[in-house]
Formats: structure tokens, C-alpha cells, sequence
């Protein structure tokens, strides 16, 4: 998969509101595999719609995004489900975990899609994150910092070309936060993958080749 193009985009909702300047909206974007962008806002400017836009499970925006040329409106059903299996890993900011399923559990609800990590590989991640002692835990037994971990490996367990990361460490503090950074860096590294990462102001540790505003 090659570069992720916005084409004067804005979410419908803001159609007709001036005022506001951004290096994204309205602006033809070009997001290239193996980069690592930053995406600031304030909140309620549109970093989680952005995500969804490309992530491709929302198309309430003016203008266009294209993947490799096409028009992602034009992907059928069967195109999105693939580009999400193989393409596009998203961790969303709400997290999405189930409460009542234990870590492992929701972890491999992923991985079971994509058969990318073995058991060892994930507890391993889970290592580095120092919670592999709660990976028979019921999620709804953990902090908000830990879940936001379970959800970081949970989207780390399938190939992608490009990993989004909405407001990724906003419960971590910053020793975790230089620890789940590292983790994401070295899997996005060893798939040549580019990184967009949102952020309101406290960002995830990486090395960002660009920083755009929203």
C-alpha cells in the first residue's frame, strides 16, 4: 500500500465554517509509508473523524482520500475489511475493549483475524509494558493507563503499512509513555510502516519526521 492522499477534505459538520486555519483541512495531504506524522488539535476539531476518514469506516467528508491513486468512497465492503486486516491498524481513542473478556482475550480477538503474533510474541509486548501479570484479567479489572496498553498491543497485532494512533498515551504517564512508544516504533520499523498520530498537546515519544495542525 502506497501513500494516503487527502484531497480538500473537511468533515461535513464544518461545511460553511471560516475562521479557522489548518494545515490539513481543505489542503491536499500527502501521508507517505515509513513517516511518522504528528497531527495536533485542540479538542473538537476533528483528530478522531480524521482517523475514521482514513481508516475508512466513515465518509461524511467533503472532498476525497486516495490509496494509491483511488478513491477510497470506491473500495467495496470486501476492499475495506482487507486494507483493515492487512493495510491500516487503528487504535482508536476510546479504547474498544470489552470489560468483561480478560486481556489475552481481547487481544486475540484481533489476532485471531490476523494470525500475526504468537502467544509468545504477545506476552512479550506485554512484558515490555510491564502488564503480563494481568493477562488473565478481566479488562474492566484494570486502571485507564493499563487498558490503553492492552489496546496499544491489540493493534500492533497485524500487518499495516500505516499505524494510526489517536491520542495514544492520554492515560500514561511519561515513563510509560517512552515504553509504549518504543514498543510501536520497533513493530512500525520492521514493517516499514508510516505512523499519524493525534494529539492535543501531550504527545507519544516518537521521533516525528513532521508535525502538522489541524
Amino acid at each position: 500500500m502506497g501513500d494516503i492522499v487527502l484531497h480538500g477534505v473537511l468533515p461535513s459538520v464544518f461545511a460553511g465554517i471560516s475562521g479557522r486555519e489548518s494545515q490539513v483541512w481543505l489542503k491536499e495531504v500527502v501521508f507517505r509509508r515509513g513517516e511518522t506524522c504528528l497531527v495536533e488539535a485542540e479538542s473538537g476539531v476533528g483528530k478522531s473523524s480524521l482517523c475514521s476518514f482514513i481508516y475508512g469506516s466513515r465518509h461524511d467528508y467533503l472532498g476525497s482520500i486516495t490509496v494509491d491513486g483511488e478513491d477510497m468512497r470506491r473500495f467495496t465492503v470486501g476492499r475495506l475489511c482487507d486494507m483493515r486486516v492487512h493495510n491500516v491498524s487503528l487504535l482508536p481513542q476510546e479504547m474498544r475493549l470489552f470489560p468483561e473478556l480478560t486481556v489475552m482475550e481481547n487481544i486475540d480477538i484481533k489476532n485471531r483475524l490476523t494470525s500475526w503474533k504468537t502467544r509468545k510474541d504477545i506476552l512479550s509486548m506485554l512484558e515490555r509494558m510491564e502488564i503480563a501479570d494481568k493477562a488473565d484479567e478481566p479488562v474492566r479489572r484494570l486502571s485507564i493507563g493499563q487498558q490503553q496498553r492492552v489496546a496499544v498491543v491489540r493493534a500492533l497485532c497485524q500487518p499495516f503499512d500505516f499505524l494510526l494512533l489517536d491520542e495514544p498515551v492520554s492515560h500514561l504517564d511519561m515513563r510509560n509513555n517512552s515504553i509504549v512508544a518504543d514498543v510501536i516504533a520497533g513493530e512500525a520499523a520492521v514493517q516499514g510502516a508510516g505512523i499519524i498520530a493525534t494529539s492535543v498537546g501531550y504527545n507519544i515519544n516518537l521521533d516525528f519526521d513532521r508535525t502538522l495542525r489541524l
